[in-house]
């Protein structure tokens, strides 16, 4: 029997006591050993043995049969399923526990053997008044490389019933002063009218949009967004040169499109949302299979991108746009890296071994496909993933691992997630800048993540 982490809890991990189940996860021990027969499973890495989590569905006590192999990656194992009822310890434990990985396969990298290497150091980190890195130094990196935010809804610009209404926009130009973000990609929805959150907790289409009824309300998007970049002062980044000139204390934005809807199956739209309303970030794909290609989300209808998809992303090469496959399935980002002559950005997701159906997570390989077009994939801050900074740091570090030191980025969505964020802010910048510094990275590989491996695809995209 398979159980998954979203298992527990729930009436099929506690009916499973007795029995000989498998589980993945990510080992984590008190010291930093290379093999042990007890330790803790984790759904994701932790920052070190000293940041356990205190839920007690939130990890699986192992006691193996012979002592196992640890490293940075998953284990997967096999063994009795022991569930522990009114204990006040962890719920779960895993009983003769033996892994079913390859011989000798291990998950270790030259980035992962860092991450890996510092359970000390990040020990030492979460003690009172002792710190990895510094503010300095984190200010410093964000200082000499503009950051960049591949995808974010700050001001809120995301809400369909604040645009309709014409509400205020909460503030984003001082907390990218205070945290020293350079560039937000600033992204409209112009699919939000037709999805919701449905009961799964999900977000699903639910109806299909009347003819005009996309592209109008994008009209209505992008003039709220531009009336937002007036009002705090946002410079627009249309060029290389707008690119070049970005810095830290100088707050900038790119307009950006979350999925090509407003397009409604016609080219002409492309050219009038780049003329008119400086579109040069377009992800092709959102919550709904549209007239692009498939998504990550719902059952496949097209077998990936389609032709139509296929023009699109040839218009965006020749009229200057940058080419965003985030939400897009495998098979829609391979067309599209094998259409396109210019770099692809995946602008937020994370990493996963085995994505679970319709998880927005990717694989090694799909982040693989958009780094060998030279792009960008940007992680993602959503606190069920990553419950603190430093967890982000090394979920980042395992996609350097995946993808290159060159072609990772910050996508931190904000203001779009449907639950907590452990950047809730761009004030919280200079954090993560830190515990990327604390997880190995130095300072020209924290500013290539933070925004220097961006905006080398812009200006490879965008005149």
């Amino acid at each position: 029997m398979r159980l998954d982490w979203r298992h527990l809890g729930t009436g099929l991990a506690d009916a499973a006591d007795g029995a000989v189940v498998e589980l993945q996860g990510f080992p984590a021990t008190p010291a930093p050993v290379t093999h042990a027969a007890c330790f803790v499973l984790l759904a994701e890495a932790p920052c070190c043995g000293g940041c356990l989590p205190a839920d007690p569905l939130g990890a699986v006590e192992v006691f193996a049969a012979a002592s196992l192999p640890l490293h940075q990656g998953a284990l997967r194992l096999q063994g009795r399923w022991e569930v522990r009822r009114n204990t006040g310890g962890w719920r779960y434990r895993l009983r003769d526990a033996r892994s079913l990985d390859p011989p000798g396969w291990s998950g270790l990298t030259r980035r992962g053997l860092l991450a890996a290497g510092g359970p000390l150091m990040c020990l030492a980190a979460c003690a009172p008044g002792v710190r990895a890195a510094g503010p300095d130094a984190a200010r410093a990196v964000l200082a000499a490389t503009p950051a960049v935010d591949t995808h974010s809804h700050a001001g809120g610009i995301a809400s369909v019933a604040r645009m309709r209404r014409g509400a205020g926009f909460s503030p984003i130009a001082a907390p990218m002063r205070s945290g020293g973000l350079a560039v937000a990609c600033l992204a409209v929805v112009s699919d939000g009218p037709t999805h919701h959150i449905a009961a799964d907790g999900r977000i699903h289409p639910y109806r299909t949009p009347a003819p005009g009824e996309l592209s109008n309300y994008a009209a209505v998007a992008f003039a709220g967004l531009l009336d937002l970049a007036r009002a705090e002062r946002l410079t627009l980044i249309a060029d290389a040169a707008g690119m070049r000139a970005a810095r830290a204390g100088m707050p900038s934005a790119i307009v950006a499109a979350e999925g090509a809807d407003f397009l409604e199956g016609r080219l002409d739209g492309l050219e009038t949302a780049h003329a008119r309303w400086t579109l040069r970030h377009l992800q092709l794909t959102h919550y709904r299979v549209n007239e692009l290609g498939d998504i990550q989300t719902e059952a496949p209808e097209h077998g990936g991108l389609t032709d139509f998809g296929a023009e699109v992303v040839r218009a965006c090469n020749r009229l200057g746009l940058v080419v965003d496959v985030a939400h897009g399935t495998l098979p829609l980002v391979k067309r599209a890296a094998a259409v396109t002559t210019k770099p692809l950005v995946l602008s937020h997701t994370s990493l996963a071994r085995a994505p679970g159906p319709r998880s927005r997570q990717i694989t090694a390989e799909h982040a693989k496909v958009v780094a060998d077009t030279g792009g960008v994939v940007g992680v993602w801050p959503p606190a069920s993933i990553f419950p603190t900074l430093p967890a982000m740091a090394a979920g980042i570090a395992r996609m350097v691992d995946a993808a290159g030191i060159d072609h990772v980025g910050l996508g931190s969505d904000l203001r779009g997630l449907v639950g907590p964020s452990v950047l809730p802010d761009y004030d919280s910048l200079p954090a993560l800048a830190d515990a990327l510094l604390g997880a190995g990275f130095n300072a020209e590989e924290t500013g290539k993540l933070l925004g220097g491996n961006y905006a080398r695809v812009f200006l490879a995209s965008v005149r």
